[in-house]
């Protein structure tokens, strides 16, 4: 029921314009009233009426005056003016403003009442169109999470001039101007559970830290199985350390809420141009490459590591070594969950974690170098992979001839199994989207369906399946379940004589409306005149 509000000075006509007319029965609210813009004005802003009555000439504050309020701060409002004959070309002063419509008084009742009629008719157009907007918006909304994702990679690789990040960011709604950054890395993991498997915990998590992007201080990107990527903006160094701190603690709290879930973050270096966002970057990936190393929960700040409070302090000495203390499952760890591009990060981490001292000694860059070797040759061969996929360790005394060399050939073999198991998991995965594409085949018709319930069924979180989606097709789920839905809507515009509403239900848009949107959004054309083969204006 939409709601009317009244503004007149004179009681004789605001108490008519009340009494003389069954508002409720015509399916209005009369919701309130008041003798002049200023009193009207707060009363307004709290009832948020849909239409406002209002007389041109008032003490205190007149009808123009509050319409322009009114328009300022809630130009969905509709106005109507009601005006004497001598004040028409004042009134004129109104159509500006974007009054709805002007009355001359004396005006009955029944005038009065068609005329509200007529914009009632206008504010449900607008509001369909609206709710049709917001639902198209929604639905491709996963597109707009991979224009972000993409963005982000061009923050951190340096690909792309700071002018067309600023240009791709404008695009996106996004505000990347900042006298100072920095950016955090933060990954959230079941204790018990794999990577890909589906918790609605984890689902819920992420969420929770997407609720902390607040557009002026702090931007969350999602990084798919990487979890997310934290970037500060603030006047200067010292207030960006304020607010990172500020919101890592919040998000601290928030987290150590869920006892089954492991958080590790890393923070990078602040920098003051964006342009430098890749050292940032670099930075808090050497820190959040450490998520492998430890097992506790932890935020670590790069800056420490460069102090050296996480480095091993002891002098090395090989007759002390017992090869059983070596910490394999970290490098299994890697192995089964790190990405290819973590790899530098990880293995310069881990060797900083076995001592400075360790790796300066050839006999011991020999054993770790073998060992890793053959944690990597039985990784793969658990994956039905053989030796010969990654590079020979034939001529070991000059692969470890120095810390640098053995890190480069680590980094190498490590590097080529994942290479590898990604390989593996694209099988695997396309097995995931095939079955997708059954279950979408199957339901496309249910107005209720959606990635989370297709992820649900498949048993992966919205994002990870999302992103194997993605990887797999080439494109998104919602674009891929829209162009299904919409190719079978124009078989049965041109193969059956149904209407476009009953094709609308049958594809899976209960909303006939929304469905002609939608159609003429992605098809160029309405159904009607993709029915007839040409393009004329208008629609059924």
């Amino acid at each position: 029921m939409l709601k009317v509000f009244l503004v007149e000075d004179e009681f004789v006509v605001r108490e008519g314009i009340k009494n003389n007319i069954d508002w409720n029965g015509h399916g209005y609210e009369f919701c309130g009233e008041a003798s002049d813009g200023e009193l009207a004005f707060p009363m307004i802003q709290k009832l948020r009426p849909d239409i406002v009555i209002t007389d041109i000439r008032m003490p205190f504050m007149d009808g123009l005056v509050l319409s322009k309020l009114i328009k300022k701060e809630f130009p969905w409002m509709e106005i109507i003016i009601l005006t004497g004959y001598e004040e028409f070309e004042y009134a004129k002063e109104g159509i500006k403003i974007g009054i709805a419509q002007y009355l001359s008084k004396p005006i009955n009742g029944e005038e009065l009442l068609k005329e509200v009629d007529a914009i009632a008719v206008r504010i449900e157009e607008k509001r369909k169109e609206r709710e049709i907007k917001e639902k198209y918006m929604k639905e491709m909304e996963e597109n707009l999470h991979k224009e972000r994702k993409e963005l982000f990679q061009y923050l951190v690789t340096g690909s792309k001039s700071v002018a067309e990040l600023l240009e791709i960011a404008d695009q996106l709604d996004i505000d990347l101007s900042s006298m100072w950054y920095n950016i955090v890395l933060i990954k959230t993991q079941s204790k018990s559970h794999a990577y890909n498997e589906y918790s609605n915990s984890l689902v819920e998590v992420e969420q929770e830290l997407e609720k902390f992007d607040d557009r002026m201080h702090l931007l969350v990107f999602d990084r798919n199985l990487e979890g997310k990527a934290l970037i500060f903006r603030a006047d200067s160094k010292e207030e960006l350390e304020k607010i990172q701190e500020d919101y890592l603690e919040k998000m601290k709290r928030m987290l150590s809420g869920y006892a089954h879930i492991r958080y590790f973050g890393g923070i990078g270096r602040p920098v003051n141009r964006l342009r430098e966002l890749p050292a940032s970057f670099e930075s808090a990936s050497h820190a959040f490459a450490h998520r492998y190393l430890v097992k506790e929960s932890l935020i670590l700040d790069s800056k420490e590591m460069e102090q050296g409070i996480y480095l091993e302090k002891e002098e090395f000495n090989i007759s002390n070594v017992n090869p059983k203390q070596i910490d394999r499952g970290k490098i299994w760890e890697f192995l089964k969950f790190g990405d290819v591009e973590e790899v530098i990060y990880f293995v310069e981490e881990f060797f900083k974690d076995l001592g400075t001292n360790a790796m300066k000694s050839g006999l011991f860059r020999q054993y770790i170098t073998i060992d890793i070797y053959f944690c990597v040759v039985e990784f793969l061969e658990g994956m039905q992979f053989q030796r010969e996929e990654i590079e020979s360790l034939d001529d070991i005394s000059e692969i470890v001839q120095s810390k640098e060399d053995a890190a480069g050939y680590v980094i190498r073999i490590i590097g080529k199994a994942l290479e590898l198991r990604e390989k593996a998991a694209s099988n695997r995965y396309g097995d995931i989207v095939d079955e997708v594409m059954r279950y979408i085949e199957k339901n496309y018709a249910d107005d209720e369906l959606s990635l989370n319930i297709v992820a649900s069924h498949v048993n992966f979180s919205p994002n990870h399946l999302s992103m194997i989606f993605s990887q797999q097709t080439g494109g998104t789920f919602s674009k891929y379940l829209t162009d299904y839905r919409m190719n079978k809507a124009k078989e049965l515009l041109r193969c059956t004589g149904k209407r476009s509403s009953a094709i609308s239900m049958e594809v899976g848009y209960k909303d006939p409306h929304y469905f002609s949107y939608l159609f003429k959004k992605t098809q160029g054309m309405t159904p009607t005149q993709y029915r007839g083969g040409k393009n004329p204006e208008g629609d059924d």
